[in-house]
């Protein structure tokens, strides 16, 4: 099933170009605010999935396009970002190591990342697969670690690349207002046959900038979940961000419309604002192998 948040935060099931409208079907589940509805459903799914599927079925529902959508996880507990877990040829490979990135962070589908007021070198969005847990895992073995997988999503990891102060550098880097973008579905995992199978894509402007697959992941989903859960919890609900393929990555830019999409997660469209207007080159990092810097300069504005 393909799960989304709507117009107030009503749940639907996605079926092609349409939505079901399932909230009357979960109205029974724990009270809490609307958006933590999914985060409940999720601990109780085996209980509702056949009533959900069901309706889906039955119901001819309303088109997508009449609605609008909202982060189908927008309450997670925790998101986790693994981090340089890609063998793309910009980096050697590195021992699993994960960042968090605050929850604050996160928009849906047609919002707007805005880049801060910032002495940044350059802002970036990754493209990733997320993987959102279905079940408590804790210091579960790769063997079982897939059985705690919820579903999919696409997810738009924000950066602000070289900022000032080295303490901390992926909090101050990672965790800015709106640098989260998820979405448009949240997609069981029982639809995704191989999820280190999938191809990855983000364009800016309609020009492809990332282009690549999971299969190229280092650490795998099943070694990610593993680890991860061996240092905490990890909570239904919660968001791992599988990492990227840097060759790809460019500069955000005011006015950039930025669309990623793995093709059965559905495509995630957002804005991008700068009031301060500064512009970059719209090379890659994969462009400026072997350059210093390794990321495209910034030509005018504030902080040029």
């Amino acid at each position: 099933m393909k799960f989304v948040y709507f117009d107030d935060y009503r749940l639907g099931v996605v079926k092609g170009e349409r939505l079901v409208d399932v909230t009357v079907l979960v109205a029974d589940l724990p009270q809490g605010e609307r958006e933590e509805i999914l985060n409940r459903l999720i601990v109780r799914f085996d209980a509702y999935r056949a009533k959900l599927a069901a309706a889906a079925s039955a119901s001819e529902g309303i088109p997508l396009a009449s609605v609008t959508l909202k982060p189908p996880v927008p309450r997670p507990s925790s998101i986790f970002c693994m981090a340089v877990n890609y063998l793309d040829g910009m980096f050697p490979p590195k021992e699993i190591d994960a960042f968090q990135k605050a929850p604050s962070t996160i928009i849906g589908p047609e919002d707007t990342m805005i880049l801060p007021d910032i002495p940044a070198s350059i802002f970036e969005g990754e493209a990733e697969l997320a993987v959102v847990i279905g079940a408590r895992a804790e210091a579960v073995s790769e063997a079982d670690a897939m059985d705690h997988v919820f579903g999919y999503m696409n997810f738009i990891d924000g950066s602000a690349r070289d900022l000032p102060g080295r303490t901390n550098p992926f909090f101050q880097m990672k965790s800015r207002k709106t640098f989260a973008p998820i979405g448009p579905y949240l997609v069981t995992a029982d639809e995704i046959a191989d999820p280190q199978n999938l191809d990855v894509k983000l364009w800016v402007n309609g020009v492809l900038k990332q282009d690549y697959s999971t299969r190229d992941m280092n650490h795998k989903i099943r070694r990610c979940i593993a680890w991860l859960s061996g240092l905490q919890p990890l909570l239904p609900g919660d968001i791992i961000a599988c990492g990227t393929h840097h060759a790809g990555l460019s500069a955000f830019m005011d006015g950039d419309v930025v669309e990623m999409e793995i093709a059965p997660l559905g495509r995630l469209k957002i804005g991008v604002r700068d009031d301060l207007k500064r512009t970059w080159s719209r090379e890659t990092r994969g462009d400026r192998k072997g350059m210093t810097p390794p990321t495209a300069p910034q030509l005018t504005g504030k902080y040029a």
